[in-house]
């Protein structure tokens, strides 16, 4: 198995690490060469990629990836490497067996704290949301045409070490922001590997949520992580009086409970699937720093 993750960020890591072994390759490109250093210290070929152009060294690397995963967000001209790639995939990648996108629940958009599967019908509301629902469509094709597996992974709320209300809370820039009936899915980034790679492994195609099973509202993750530390939960906030950038306000936008049922049916089964167990287990394990 060779993989090739476009966009190893916080999330393209995860899922290197979760294909890190039994002899697997696992690429992946970044913007920036301290990026690409720090990827080659967890054993990950790095290559510079700023989504203009596919330098020789890529390509070359791209000759031989079985397993593909994009996680490189959509610009107003779409998808970079649909852009770049497109109908010549095949060609640039003759080996390829199964393309991974990842993409958001934030595709749904708002369905009043209604449950939501993979199949009811998308009604983004953000730009952001859209231009990811315009590369999902557009992945999928790509697959269909190669006739190789495209998954769609779409994923909740990321969380993590590095990333998590802990790190929120010692920063001071947790907020306990209290908006009625308002909840979210959260998903940690190891789940994200794990569910990637077993995708992967198995040549699953299709859309699936990858997200957790405890949709809650979001104060309520601040005050549990608060309670672990044995600190003050930050006072409550009305939303609706709260200054918020326009990004964070779009957010509280759209309510919805994500299910996670279509995953866990193909047999995936989540490490981390309620927050209170998952944020003990990162306090507990003092991984919660990174």
């Amino acid at each position: 198995m060779d993989v090739m993750i476009f966009g190893c960020g916080y999330s393209g890591k995860a899922i290197g690490k979760a294909f890190n072994a039994d002899g697997v390759r696992v690429s992946g490109t970044t913007r920036a060469d301290d990026k690409a250093a720090a990827l080659r210290g967890q054993d990950i070929n790095a290559f510079l990629f700023d989504g203009e152009t596919l330098g020789n060294d890529l390509r070359a690397a791209m000759r031989d990836t079985t397993h593909l995963v994009q996680s490189i967000a959509p610009r107003e001209n779409g998808d970079p490497l649909i852009r770049l790639a497109g109908d010549r995939l095949r060609e640039m990648m003759p080996e390829l067996q199964w393309i991974g996108y990842l993409s958001t629940v934030g595709v749904y958009g708002d369905h009043k704290g209604n449950w939501v599967t993979e199949d009811t019908p998308c009604t983004p509301v953000s730009g952001r949301s859209k231009e990811r629902l315009e590369a999902e469509d557009g992945w999928m094709a790509i697959g269909a045409e190669a006739d190789i597996p495209a998954a769609v992974l779409r994923l909740s709320g990321i969380y993590g070490p590095g990333r998590n209300a802990f790190c929120n809370l010692e920063r001071g820039s947790a907020r306990r922001l209290i908006k009625e009936d308002q909840v979210f899915n959260r998903i940690r980034v190891e789940d994200i590997g794990a569910a990637t790679r077993f995708l992967a492994e198995r040549g699953l195609g299709g859309i699936y949520n990858v997200t957790d099973d405890l949709p809650g509202p979001p104060q309520d993750v601040i005050v549990e992580a608060a309670r672990l530390m044995g600190v003050e939960p930050p006072p409550e906030q009305p939303f609706e009086t709260a200054e918020l950038t326009p990004m964070a306000r779009s957010f509280y936008g759209e309510n919805k409970r994500v299910s996670n049922a279509k995953l866990k049916a193909a047999g995936f089964t989540f490490s981390f699937p309620t927050y209170p167990a998952s944020l003990a287990q990162l306090m507990q394990s003092n991984s919660w720093r990174g």
